[in-house]
């Protein structure tokens, strides 16, 4: 039977870690962790689990330590995780037998719930969120350009069927948070796609992240995708999800 890796990068995250480690020590032949110099228990956590764990600078860009901890890992799959995701026993048994297997895929998509204030969101362009987090090791690598980019697979890839559960949000300040930071690096963005554009090209840039950008994203999630569905917790969603585009681009004027 194939070995698996499971690997994080972590950042103060004594809160979550417990349990996502808990759900997968039946499964993972070693646990990586690179840790940015958490200040609370994470690391300890990490080590009552018996998690490899390598403490390191914590850049913005968080896949940089993601792929610190891929390129650490040992075994011929690997399974990245992060601190606020959780692989219930459905889940994991599809894993083993994956693996076990040998399949012909090098990479494997894994639907994704994400919980919001209350209830998981399945509407509103959140359900299945595919996302690529089972690989051979040496065939998948993080781009570590961007907050939420994919794991490129070389090779051939399949879907899972069972869903990986996302807890990303402890409360509305802590979604809020982690929101203002998203925004934040947004702003770095376009200051980059700014250099070297005329006057109407930064001007319709504008009006592009203030006006278009936010209204096709609202009526696409909350109307096309049904957002509706979920209640209040999906109109907060695509609102704020929105919101994020004139937010990023007042931060940029002000840089």
């Amino acid at each position: 039977m194939s070995k698996l890796s499971v690997v994080l990068a972590t950042f103060n995250e004594e809160e979550n870690l417990a349990k996502c480690l808990e759900c997968v020590k039946d499964i993972a032949d070693e646990i990586v962790i690179v840790d940015g110099t958490s200040t609370d228990k994470t690391v300890e956590i990490a080590k009552k689990y018996g998690a490899k764990v390598t403490v390191t600078t914590n850049p913005p860009i968080f896949h940089i330590n993601k792929q610190k901890a891929i390129d650490k890992a040992i075994y011929p799959w690997i399974l990245q995780l992060d601190a606020d995701e959780h692989v219930d026993s459905l889940l994991s048994e599809e894993i083993k037998k994956v693996i076990a297997s040998d399949p012909e895929y090098n990479g494997f998509w894994i639907p994704r719930k994400n919980y919001f204030l209350g209830r998981f969101l399945m509407k509103g362009g959140q359900y299945p969120d595919y996302t690529i987090r089972l690989y051979r090791k040496g065939k998948g690598r993080l781009p570590q350009k961007d907050v939420h980019e994919q794991a490129e697979i070389e090779g051939k890839v399949g879907y899972l069927h069972n869903a990986l559960l996302h807890y990303p949000y402890k409360n509305f300040a802590s979604y809020i948070a982690k929101w203002d930071r998203y925004t934040s690096i947004i702003a770095t963005q376009i200051q980059d796609e700014m250099r070297g554009k005329n006057v109407l090209e930064r001007f319709m840039y504008g009006i592009g992240y203030l006006i278009v950008k936010p209204a096709h994203w609202l009526l696409t999630t909350f109307i096309r995708h049904k957002g509706f569905v979920d209640g209040w917790q999906g109109f907060v969603f695509s609102f704020f999800s929105a919101l994020r585009f004139p937010r990023a681009y007042i931060k940029y004027l002000k840089i």
